[in-house]
């Protein structure tokens, strides 16, 4: 996704979508916590450039198969498939470098830093010639990178230099889940990203969804607000007992749909699951 940033500051992913398979894939996935078994199998299946709500009552599965997702658990059994490829995250950083970005809901931005800071943190842009072989940022770069990928994601904040303990909740968010968009080359993982919000900054931070699925970025989203999901969304895949009970178009389900599959009342069929 060609937002931001200086070319030199992209991420080169080990693995890439190519062709029209699913961007990210978790199959069979197993992960167990000493005697408790909290993904049983599990499917999840991404695909270019859509949004995808990842739901399920508390318990289901859904944190332990984010982490999993994004390197922090790796899996006792099953396969993860990014691009079309096998592969196995070690740790955070191993997901970043296959593309896999993670928005969790404490954020973990750095308040006494900018805006700009916060965008490029870990990612610094450093000066060209001597100044740069001492480790000087290039720090007009950077607001300038910032100020760009902001606007065309649609994120409203005063300065790229205010700040983030300056920001409202929303404007906070915001920038959260545009530093993963900008950086993400497969898939951003959004956890939960509105559930403290209240309704006109939930909107904002839903539009900087669509803006980043329809420039081609692939979403996932993990909520419990059925109304937001099936506004966002493209397909809603249901986690019931650590495994996927159903899958569903979001233009073709209403809520009650999504309440019964998430707690057994009706039976899906899911070939993929057995």
């Amino acid at each position: 996704m060609n937002i931001g940033g200086e070319p030199a500051t992209r991420p080169v992913p080990e693995s890439a979508a190519t062709g029209d398979g699913p961007v990210l894939e978790a199959r069979g996935i197993v992960k167990r916590f000493g005697h408790v078994e909290a993904l049983r199998g599990a499917n999840l299946t991404v695909d270019k450039a859509e949004v995808v709500a990842l739901i399920g009552d508390n318990g289901a599965g859904k944190s332990t198969l984010v982490k999993t997702l994004s390197g922090v658990h790796p899996p006792d059994g099953g396969e993860l498939r990014v691009g079309g490829r096998s592969v196995r995250f070690s740790s955070p950083l191993d997901a970043r470098r296959h593309g896999v970005e993670t928005v969790y809901q404490d954020l973990a931005v750095a308040d006494d830093l900018s805006v700009a800071s916060n965008l490029y943190l870990g990612r610094e842009i450093i000066r060209d010639g001597v100044l740069g072989r001492l480790g000087l940022l290039d720090k007009g770069a950077m607001r300038r990178g910032a100020a760009e990928a902001l606007k065309q994601l649609g994120v409203r904040i005063p300065r790229v230099t205010t700040p983030i303990s300056m920001l409202s909740g929303g404007q906070r968010q915001s920038v959260a889940v545009a530093r993963a968009i900008i950086w993400a080359t497969n898939v951003v993982i959004l956890d939960e990203p509105t559930a403290a919000l209240g309704v006109v900054q939930t909107e904002r931070v839903l539009d900087v969804v669509r803006r980043a699925r329809d420039a081609g970025m692939s979403v996932v989203l993990v909520s419990h607000n059925m109304p937001q999901v099936l506004e966002v969304a493209d397909r809603v895949e249901v986690l019931r007992l650590g495994r996927r009970a159903a899958r569903f178009r979001a233009s073709e389900v209403t809520t009650d749909d999504l309440v019964a599959a998430m707690t057994g009342a009706m039976t899906y069929e899911d070939e993929n699951d057995d």
